[in-house]
């Protein structure tokens, strides 16, 4: 038959869109394997000759689903460019308790609404049937159908952090709570009170939710072990002070496959020194990777695993006592394992609520001094942990207060090539030898992929119909079958 391409667009259950090209060769052995990204994003365009202040507003249009992360990333950076980086207890605390809430959101969308599918189903019991399961299963009404308590607690889950996120940053969705210097709001007694009230119910929930992924995850080991998994790099910020967990702020820390710190203890001001970005002619998203390691060595996996592979504790204690269970299952070095992102995201999910709960006894958050500045500077950059991973807003101002510079790494870009090595493994290990096309063998390219949360709409926006397209080809590029899915 000659050689033949597969196109799978675009990836399902994932936030964006994007396409996988599978290509194999006479022998029907898979030759190259890629995740592209096929449409531009803007914002680093749009946002220049636009005052400073209008920034955090902005950009955080990038994304319905974690727009907190950019309108804290940019406020971050503004509060430089005002010299108010040095923010008054009662702004740091109202800007955490927004970036836990969203955390806790966006980590019990992803979990309960687009990957339980992928950990809940299965026709006949057996370890991985659940990526077999029929199309019409793998959605969150199907979930409600089966597991209706478990959809439930999705649902509600997300809305109390939506909640945390209202009362923050004004709004559930593109809120205006972090402005350069500070916030514009502090948290009433009300809104406090509101919060606590359901405080035990998440806990217990978000326990719960800990062990359903741990309990998949140690259940399957020998299957999931090898599935889209490899020894890579992993990056992310740590707490200055001990390399404690810390998502909002930090320096920054990358190790190796082994544990061996390559990066530590480094501003993230100085970001350029220790990262730079590779361009790809298939992909409009581009290719960080460690500047020292070089572009083939050198890159390296952002995200809930990677905090846990770098960070040297978790400050809360129920989460930190699943984060040693965690590190356990590998004797202390970094997990290298794709599918365990689930059971990282859900100890995560689990800290960001007891750091909730004790900012909200914090009488801080009742403070009136919101906002402080200092000598002005004109360029500047802002980093925290995003859901998905470390994210990079880097700016320049004019002295008229004009941004006339912007980049932005995020951090579904960070996750960029390990996601490609994640599609390359699982289509070398699943499709060699094949010569048709079948639903269960593409869904278990989407579930490589969605084990990182890829939030493609930050990296890519789209408009109109997006169907599934699958195409094969012969080795002199004719098409020989397609088959598209509304």
């Amino acid at each position: 038959m000659g050689t033949r391409k597969y196109t799978i667009l675009p990836v399902t259950r994932v936030e964006g869109h994007g396409k996988v090209t599978i290509h194999m060769n006479e022998a029907n052995e898979v030759t190259e394997a890629r995740l592209h990204i096929v449409e531009f994003r803007g914002f680093e365009r749009f946002i220049l000759g636009r005052p400073y202040w209008e920034v955090p507003v902005i950009v955080q249009r990038l994304c319905g689903i974690c727009p907190v992360s950019h309108h804290l990333a940019a406020a971050k950076a503004m509060d430089r460019i005002v010299g108010g980086e040095d923010l008054t207890p009662t702004a740091e605390k109202m800007r955490r308790l927004m970036h836990y809430g969203q955390m806790f959101q966006s980590h019990a969308l992803h979990f309960f609404h687009l990957s339980s599918p992928d950990l809940l189903f299965g026709t006949d019991g057996t370890a991985l049937s659940a990526f077999d399961a029929p199309p019409e299963m793998r959605n969150i009404l199907a979930v409600a159908g089966k597991f209706p308590e478990l959809a439930v607690q999705g649902v509600m889950m997300r809305k109390y952090g939506q909640e945390v996120i209202k009362a923050t940053a004004g709004k559930k969705i593109h809120g205006t709570g972090a402005i350069p210097g500070g916030i514009n709001k502090n948290l009433s007694i009300e809104e406090r009170d509101f919060l606590l009230k359901d405080i035990d119910k998440m806990i217990e929930w978000s326990k719960s939710a800990v062990k359903i992924a741990k309990d998949f995850t140690l259940g399957h080991v020998e299957e999931l072990l090898p599935f889209g998994s490899f020894d890579s790099n992993h990056l992310s910020l740590v707490r200055k002070s001990d390399g404690a967990l810390d998502l909002y702020d930090g320096v920054l820390r990358a190790v190796d496959k082994d544990g061996n710190r390559i990066v530590d203890d480094v501003d993230y001001q100085r970001y350029l020194e220790v990262v730079s970005e590779e361009v790809r002619s298939w992909s409009y998203m581009k290719f960080p990777f460690i500047k020292k390691l070089g572009h083939e060595q050198g890159w390296y996996r952002v995200g809930p695993l990677a905090r846990l592979n770098t960070a040297s504790f978790i400050p809360t204690p129920l989460a930190e006592n699943e984060r040693k269970e965690f590190k356990a299952v590998t004797n202390g070095k970094p997990n290298n394992v794709t599918m365990c992102y689930h059971w990282a995201r859900m100890i995560e999910l689990l800290h960001s609520i007891e750091m909730i709960q004790e900012l909200l006894h914090d009488s801080d958050l009742q403070g009136t001094d919101l906002v402080t500045s200092g000598p002005r500077r004109e360029e500047t950059v802002g980093v925290l942990e995003a859901p998905r991973g470390t994210l990079f807003h880097h700016y320049r101002v004019d002295k008229n207060d004009a941004v006339v510079m912007a980049n932005l790494i995020v951090s579904t870009t960070n996750n960029n090539e390990p996601m490609n090595q994640a599609v390359k493994r699982v289509a070398k290990d699943h499709f060699t030898g094949k010569s048709n096309i079948t639903e269960n063998l593409l869904n278990r390219i989407e579930v490589a992929i969605r084990a990182y949360d890829p939030c493609l709409s930050c990296a890519t926006h789209a408009l109109g119909k997006m169907p599934l397209v699958v195409e094969l080809y012969d080795a002199g590029n004719s098409l020989l079958d397609s088959k598209i899915r509304e």
